[in-house]
C-alpha cells in the first residue's frame, strides 16, 4: 500500500468513526451546553470543580518527514528554542514520457514555480492583485541554494519490503545530502532570499504593435531560473542525450536517472525567515527549440512535476540544549514547573488526568479519580476544560496562535474534535475553535492562556468507563490535519503532522505547587447534579 494509500485510508477511518461516534452521542446525550465561564445557553444553576492533573514534558526528537501535506523552507529564530533550519529533497518526474524533442533541440530556459499560501487583498493600482503570504515567519533574507540530488529516494524499505521506506527530519546525520557524492550540479543560489507578496506578470509581444503586454499574472511563488550559462550544458545533456532511451521512457526509470532536487537553506547573520508551501502545485517547465521557418527556432516545452518521495530535513541549532534538558529532567510523577511545546523536531507535553487527590464534600482528601467516578449517574457534565498559562516571562508575543490534544494511546484527536462542528477549511485558524480555543492574548499582544475543551471525553470515562488515557498537547499550525508521523526513536510513538510543520513553540506554566495558583494548568468540570 502506498504512503498516499494509507493516508486515504487514514482518513476513511477517522471519518467513519466519527460518524459513528456522532450518531451514538446524539442518541444518549440529553443535556445543553452551558455557559458562565463555559460555552453555550446560560439556562442552568452550574457547580465547578478542579481537578488535579500531572503535566510533563517529552522530547519527540527526529520525526518522520516524507511525503508531507506541507513542507516547510526556511531559518526560523525562536525566542527561546533558537534557530530551526528547514530545507528539501524532493523527486522530480515528467508529466509525459518517451519524448520526442525533434531536431537540433536547445534549451532555453528551465523555469522553477512553487505557489505559496496566499490571501488575496483585492485588487491594487497596477490592475493586478494584492496578496500576503500566509505561514511566513521572519522577514530576514536568507541564503537558498537549489542542487541537482544525486541519493536515490527508494520507496521500499529494504528490510521489510511490505513496508514503505521511512525519512526522517535528521535525513543529513543519516544520509548528507551535503556530501559531494550526494550532491550534484549546483542550478540556483541567492544570498539575499525573501518570500515576495507581489504576483509575477507574464508578457508577450502584441500581435499589432509588437510591444509587450501582460498575459498572464502568477500567484506570489518561489519562481527562480535553475538555468544559466555555467549550467547549459547540464539541462541540455540531461534530457537530449537520453532520447529514446529507457531512462525518459518511464517513472522508475526516469527517478533513478535524475534523483531530484536539494532545495537548501542557510541563515545569514543569524537571521532568516520560514514559508511553508506545498509542492502539489510545483512545476518545472524546460522550454527548448528547434529549427523553424526562416532561420528562426519554435520554442516547446517540456513539463516536470514534483511527485515521489519529498523529505523535509529540520535541523535545530545543537547549542539550544532547552528541550533535551527538559526531557532528561522531566517528573512523569509529579509534573513539571514549566511545558516546552515546540514545533517539527521539537516536544510536546504529555498529560495525565485525575493524577493526585481532591476534596470530597466532607473536606476530606480522597483519590481523584475513584472520587470522579462515582459521581457516575449523579453528574451531568456541561463543559469541561483543560487550560493552559502561558510564560509571558519566556516570551515576547511570537507563540503560535493553536495547541492541539491527542489520545496518545490511540494516536487519534479527542472525541471532542470530532463533535467540534465549527470546521472551517479554508481558515484553518478559525477551525475546531469550540474543541481548541484560540490564544487568549492581552492588550499588549502577548500570550495569556490556551483552553481545551475535553467534554465528552469525560463524559464517555463517567458515563460509559473509558479509560483515562494519556493525553498529548502539542503545537499546531492547522487543527484540520489528522495525519500523524511516527518518531525515529520509537516508530509507536506518532506526532501529529500540523505540530511537524510548526516551527514555532511556546512555554506553558505546569502543574507543580511552585507554580502561582492562578497560572497552574489545570482540569477545570461544569457540571449539574441529578
Amino acid at each position: 500500500m502506498t504512503m498516499k494509500k494509507k493516508q486515504n485510508h487514514i482518513y476513511k477511518t477517522i471519518s467513519l468513526l466519527a460518524l459513528v461516534v456522532l450518531t451514538f452521542f446524539a442518541c444518549e446525550r440529553d443535556f445543553t451546553s452551558i455557559e458562565s465561564d463555559i460555552e453555550g445557553a446560560k439556562n442552568f444553576n452550574t457547580t465547578s470543580k478542579q481537578f488535579p492533573i500531572v503535566a510533563y514534558n517529552k522530547k519527540f526528537g527526529p520525526i518522520q518527514t516524507n511525503n508531507l501535506t506541507s513542507n516547510l523552507l526556511g531559518v526560523y529564530n525562536d525566542p527561546v528554542y533558537g534557530q530551526t533550519t528547514a530545507s528539501i529533497v524532493s523527486q522530480i518526474v515528467p508529466i509525459t514520457f518517451s519524448p520526442d524533442f525533434g531536431d537540433d533541440p536547445q534549451i532555453e530556459s528551465v523555469l522553477l514555480n512553487i505557489p505559496y499560501f496566499v490571501t488575496n487583498q483585492g485588487s491594487n493600482e497596477t490592475g493586478g492583485t494584492s496578496y500576503t503570504i500566509d505561514s511566513l515567519y521572519g522577514n530576514s533574507p536568507i541564503k537558498i541554494s537549489i542542487y541537482q540530488n544525486k541519493y536515490f529516494l527508494r520507496d521500499l524499505d529494504t528490510e521489510n519490503l511490505n513496508e514503505n521506506q521511512k525519512y526522517y527530519s535528521n535525513a543529513n546525520q543519516t544520509i548528507n545530502f551535503n556530501n559531494p557524492s550526494n550532491r550534484g550540479e549546483l542550478l540556483y543560489e541567492s544570498t539575499s532570499f525573501i518570500p515576495s507578496p507581489a504576483e509575477t506578470p507574464i508578457y508577450e509581444p502584441n500581435e499589432e504593435t509588437g510591444d509587450p503586454e501582460i498575459v498572464d499574472r502568477i500567484t506570489p511563488s518561489l519562481r527562480v531560473s535553475l538555468s544559466n550559462e555555467d549550467n547549459i550544458a547540464f539541462w541540455n545533456n540531461l534530457l537530449f542525450s537520453q532520447t529514446d532511451m529507457p531512462e525518459l521512457s518511464n517513472e522508475n526509470n526516469f527517478k533513478d536517472y535524475f534523483r531530484g532536487l536539494y532545495i537548501k537553506t542557510e541563515a545569514i547573520n543569524d537571521n532568516g525567515n520560514m514559508v511553508m508551501f506545498s509542492l502539489a502545485n510545483a512545476s518545472i517547465v524546460v522550454t527548448y527549440s528547434n529549427p523553424g521557418e526562416n532561420d528562426t527556432r519554435e520554442n516547446h516545452e517540456f513539463n516536470m512535476v514534483f511527485s515521489g518521495n519529498k523529505i523535509n530535513i529540520i535541523e535545530n541549532d545543537p547549542a539550544n540544549t532547552i528541550i533535551d534538558n527538559a526531557d532528561t529532567n522531566a517528573d512523569e510523577v509529579n509534573g513539571d514547573q514549566s511545558l516546552y511545546l515546540k514545533g517539527s523536531e521539537g516536544s510536546m507535553a504529555a498529560i495525565n488526568l485525575f493524577d493526585g487527590e481532591t476534596t470530597d464534600e466532607d473536606g476530606n482528601l480522597v483519590d481523584a479519580l475513584e472520587y470522579f467516578k462515582s459521581k457516575k449517574n449523579k453528574w451531568l457534565i456541561n463543559e469541561a476544560n483543560l487550560v493552559f498559562y502561558v510564560d509571558q516571562t519566556m516570551l515576547d508575543g511570537h507563540e503560535p496562535d493553536r495547541v492541539t490534544l491527542y489520545d496518545i494511546d490511540n494516536k487519534v484527536p479527542l472525541v471532542d474534535y470530532f463533535f467540534d462542528g465549527s470546521t472551517n477549511t479554508s481558515t484553518p485558524l478559525f477551525s475546531k475553535t469550540n474543541f481548541s480555543k484560540i490564544l487568549v492574548k492581552d492588550e499588549d499582544n502577548k500570550g495569556v492562556k490556551y483552553k481545551i475543551q475535553v467534554t465528552e471525553h469525560l463524559n464517555n470515562m463517567l458515563l460509559r468507563d473509558s479509560l483515562n488515557v494519556k493525553l498529548g498537547l502539542y503545537v499546531s499550525t492547522n487543527v484540520n490535519e489528522l495525519t500523524t508521523s511516527t518518531t525515529l526513536e520509537n516508530e509507536d510513538e506518532t506526532v501529529p503532522t500540523a505540530t511537524v510543520l510548526s516551527p514555532r513553540g511556546t512555554v506553558l506554566y505546569g502543574n507543580t505547587q511552585d507554580v502561582p495558583e492562578d497560572k497552574r494548568a489545570r482540569l477545570e468540570i461544569y457540571y449539574t447534579e441529578n
